[in-house]
């Protein structure tokens, strides 16, 4: 199996089109078509990670962060950056980041959160926009339905809980070849008249060549009219964090003790009390000071995250109660996640977890 192989399964998890516009994910280091003899799981990658891989014969590393973010001008070694991917290409390991892309996955680094807190009911906080796109292609209309077909098997007419999904009208398409056309129907120099549908259906945007493919396949012209455009729809799948309910309420205490336990933390930052029992939690992972208000307007009682500012903590009005249980301790299961869904796509090599902890920050 290739790395592009690996690459392709974690991206049906954490489709690149995912990842917001300031990240750095997909392969940072090697080769789409090296081998891989095994693969090394973390949430970061250090020198300490990549001495890892070579002790257990992995040439792939995937890590929940990338470790190059912004651009390299140069490669000498003089901070921790440059010395990992100096020792990743001196040892002929790749290196590949999922990040933003799996912050946004409905099966990602919250929905992760939400299972070790017990939540149910869950959906997702803040939805993505602009990853969803339509498409409109005309066709005569005895062969709508073969292409509709199609279209439905590469993913698109996909809304929400429903399949299938797509519009169709039917009108005159019109044209007339050039000598150097070679209609399927009509004769070249002749003007055409044909009854055509227009089928309308949406798509996730990572599926675009996979629908182009089916439609070029499937449709009979030797020229195929048809239109994409990008939506401002919000697929309510697709999105940073998530809220859910427990099973039973607690009181703010008992709930702070009860996060503290779970998430290993050795401090949670909080805000006032709001004087309420905890049922309704929101939930994100790493830097999520941007969804206080989203998780205040969604009338959750609590929201854990991290990095919280000292201002941040104001935005609770004792409306909500604000959790700051540290970036590491929010992200820590992600690996697990990523671990446990690499073992059971590929079996014939190691698929092996990081047992290093790569927290760099320390409590007293």
């Amino acid at each position: 199996m290739t790395i592009k192989e690996v690459a392709d399964y974690i991206e049906k998890l954490a489709p690149l089109s995912y990842t917001e516009d300031f990240d750095n994910v997909g392969l940072l280091v090697g080769n789409y078509a090296t081998k891989v003899t095994g693969v090394l799981v973390t949430l970061d990658t250090l020198e300490q990670t990549v001495d890892e891989a070579i002790a257990n014969n992995c040439n792939l590393i995937v890590s929940f962060h990338p470790i190059i973010f912004s651009g390299l001008k140069k490669l000498n070694g003089t901070n921790y950056v440059e010395r990992v991917v100096l020792k990743a290409i001196k040892h002929d390991i790749a290196i590949y980041a999922t990040h933003t892309a799996l912050d946004n996955s409905d099966k990602g680094v919250s929905a992760k959160m939400c299972e070790v807190l017990g939540l149910e009911y869950t959906q997702v906080l803040l939805p993505k926009k602009g990853i969803i796109k339509k498409l409109a292609a005309y066709v005569p209309t005895e062969k709508a339905t073969e292409l509709r077909d199609a279209l439905f098997n590469a993913g698109a007419g996909n809304i929400g809980n429903y399949s299938n999904c797509s519009f169709n009208s039917e009108g005159k398409g019109t044209y007339k070849g050039n000598e150097n056309s070679n209609p399927s129907i009509g004769e070249k120099g002749v003007l055409s008249i044909e009854n055509e549908t227009r089928i309308t259906a949406v798509f996730e945007s990572y599926l675009e060549s996979k629908v182009l493919k089916a439609l070029f396949t499937n449709h009979p012209y030797e020229e195929v009219a048809y239109e994409i455009v990008t939506l401002d729809n919000i697929n309510q799948n697709i999105g940073m964090g998530m809220i859910g309910t427990l099973p039973n309420e607690m009181d703010e205490k008992s709930f702070l003790s009860f996060i503290k336990k779970t998430f290993k933390t050795d401090c949670v930052r909080y805000s006032e009390f709001t004087d309420k029992k905890i049922k309704k939690v929101a939930v994100l992972g790493g830097s999520g000071s941007f969804a206080i208000n989203a998780a205040i307007n969604s009338k959750a009682d609590a929201y854990i995250s991290a990095d919280f500012k000292y201002h941040d903590f104001f935005k609770a009005e004792k409306q909500i109660l604000l959790a700051d249980i540290g970036h590491y301790e929010s992200e820590q299961f992600t690996k697990d996640l990523l671990f446990e869904y690499l073992t059971k796509k590929i079996t014939n090599f190691a698929v092996v977890l990081s047992e290093r902890s790569t927290n760099p920050i320390y409590y007293l």
